[in-house]
């Protein structure tokens, strides 16, 4: 005898209902995390065992938990966010002032002519030279002087 939710149910699944692949092929990160859990906990749904069901309680805690985790995501991104502007702003009140940085076993001095922003961070052209805004050591202004 069979009993009708421990059988195989050929349908599209979480996958298809969600319109994505089950290896999350074309998305993000994000979103085949979320795939993934839906799919574990469709999964344990299905093949429970009928005399002693998961109480959903369970499920529901699981539930929560990802939100919070999901949010918890959302806040360290939009951290993220804040922190490379931060550093664009920052990157740009250097220009006109003078810094230096190390080039080998010298120290280098020059001014700041303007600032490229590119996925390592700010770069500082300073005198026709390239250097990354994480190499320098010490700002100045006239006869103050700042050590980064």
């Amino acid at each position: 005898m069979s009993v009708p939710g421990t059988e195989a149910v050929t349908s599209p699944g979480i996958s298809g209902l969600l319109g994505t692949t089950p290896t999350g092929t074309g998305s993000t990160g994000g979103t085949a995390d979320k795939e993934m859990f839906l799919q574990l906990l469709v999964a344990q749904m299905r093949y429970q065992d009928p005399m002693n069901p998961t109480d959903s309680s369970q499920f529901l805690a699981q539930s929560a938990q990802f939100t919070a985790l999901e949010k918890m995501q959302a806040v360290a991104d939009q951290t993220a966010a804040l922190f490379s502007a931060q550093m664009a702003f920052g990157a740009s009140g250097l220009i006109g002032r003078t810094v230096s940085w190390p080039d080998g076993d010298a120290t280098k001095t020059g001014t700041v002519q303007g600032v490229t922003f590119g996925a390592g961070g700010p770069v500082l052209d300073v005198d026709g030279q390239e250097v990354p805004i994480a190499s320098v050591i010490s700002v100045t202004t006239d006869s103050t002087s700042t050590t980064a």
